[in-house]
Formats: structure tokens, sequence, C-alpha cells
């Protein structure tokens, strides 16, 4: 009796391994699909997320206020509502533009904004808002010793900016952004809302036809914690090639 049982309870599990396969029978193609999809929508975020933040940064430590008050409302927007709600005015807002774009050169010429555009803005929109934050503390208290040593040494100012300033502000902020690139790479699963092709939603579509949810979501949970974990690798080797010769400074 209790050898049937045990036969039962491993038959779901079977079950759930064999459609996981790759192939016309399984579900692996799809999960692999959709973990190259995360990647390549955190990764394409990221860039633009940078030079969003940067300049942000810039322009919110800036004196000027037609700089740093536009930058500070839009950095205030989006750390204010939720990552959500900024994915679903992106996507159908993004849609509304490119169809009054697109009328101007005819009524046949119809671009579609598509879920991964949609979510690829959107993660870089908060990535850009939360990093601007991260400059904008460094800025406000970084030691400019560097900096005047090489105004004195008549260093000009693009070549200051270029090897001594956003160099040291990597460095310093590099704890803060790579906060913020894990933070993405779990909002990425956003996307799933407006059926975007990313893990999650790959994941949920294995679940639904297959009656294996505890299982496929799990398998989602354990794909996250691996890209997560070689992530934070990844940083700390980051980390240590730019504080080269700084431990005992």
């Amino acid at each position: 009796m209790s050898g049937g049982a045990s036969t039962a309870g491993i038959a779901p599990l079977w079950d759930a391994l064999g459609v996981l396969q790759f192939g016309s029978g399984g579900w692996g193609d799809e999960l692999a699909r959709g973990l190259s999809m995360t990647l390549l929508l955190a990764g394409s975020a990221l860039p633009f997320g940078l030079l969003g933040g940067l300049l942000l940064g810039f322009a919110i430590h800036s004196r000027h206020a037609p700089f740093s008050e536009p930058a500070a409302a839009f950095t205030g927007v989006f750390r204010g509502i939720p990552e959500l709600l900024t994915l679903l005015l992106v996507y159908f807002g993004g849609q509304r533009l490119l169809n009054s774009v697109s009328g101007l050169f005819g009524p046949g010429d119809r671009m579609e904004f598509n879920s991964f555009l949609a979510g690829a803005a959107t993660l870089a929109l908060v990535f850009a808002a939360y990093a601007s934050e991260v400059f904008l503390g460094i800025l406000r208290t970084m030691d400019r010793s560097s900096l005047d040593a090489a105004r004195a040494l008549g260093i000009g100012r693009w070549p200051s900016l270029r090897f001594i300033l956003l160099p040291e502000l990597f460095r310093l902020g590099l704890p803060g952004l790579s906060n913020l690139w894990l933070s993405i790479l779990k909002q990425s699963a956003l996307v799933s809302a407006i059926s975007g092709g990313e893990l999650m939603r790959a994941g949920y579509l294995a679940a639904a036809s297959t009656g294996h949810p505890i299982f496929f979501y799990g398998i989602v949970c354990l794909v996250y914690i691996a890209i997560t974990t070689a992530s934070e690798a990844l940083i700390a080797r980051l980390h240590r090639r730019l504080n080269r010769g700084r431990a005992h400074a």
C-alpha cells in the first residue's frame, strides 16, 4: 500500500519533468526563450538607464533651475508611481504616439509599439530615476581634490570628466547601481502583464497548459535565483577590479 502511494506521488513529478524537455513535446524551449528575453530586456535597459540617470544626476546637481527642476520632477514621478503603472502608461501611450506619427505618412503606414520596446523603455526609465539619486548623492559628497589637481595642472574639463569624474562616480556608485540592476532583472517579470515573452510569461503559460503550477513556478524561481547569483558574482569581480590599489589607501 505504501509502495503504491509512493509511486502515485512520483508519477506527477515525472510527468512534469517530461514536459520540461526541449522539442515539440516539452516547454524547455519556451522557458529558454523566456530567459533570453528577460536578459535582453534588462540588458537593453541598462545602458539607457545608466546614461539617463547620469544626466539627471548632473541636471539636479546643477545650479540652473531650468535644468534642475524638471529633472527633479521627472525622478519624483517615476520613483513615486508603481512600475506596473509606468509599464501600462508607456505601452499604451507609446502606441498612441506611434499611431499619431505614422498617420503623418499616410493611413496605410502603421507602426507597432510592441511589448519588448515598452518593457525595455519602462525598465530604463525606472532605472534612470533611481540611478540619478545614486549619482546625485555621490556628486554632493565626493572628494574633489582630484578635480582640483587636474584643474591646477591645466587639464581641460572634458578630459577631467572622462578620466577622473566619471570613473569615480561609477566606482563609488557601483553598490547602489548593482542593486538597481538586480531590481530591473526582477521587474522584467512585469512585462508578462502585456503578454511579453519573458521568463515569467513562459512559466505562466507552461503552468496553465500542463496543470503543474508549483513545478513550473518553482523552476522560474530557481532560474531567477541563478541569474541574480551570477550577476552578484560578476558585480563583486568588477568591484574588486575598480578598487585595485585602494584597499590600503
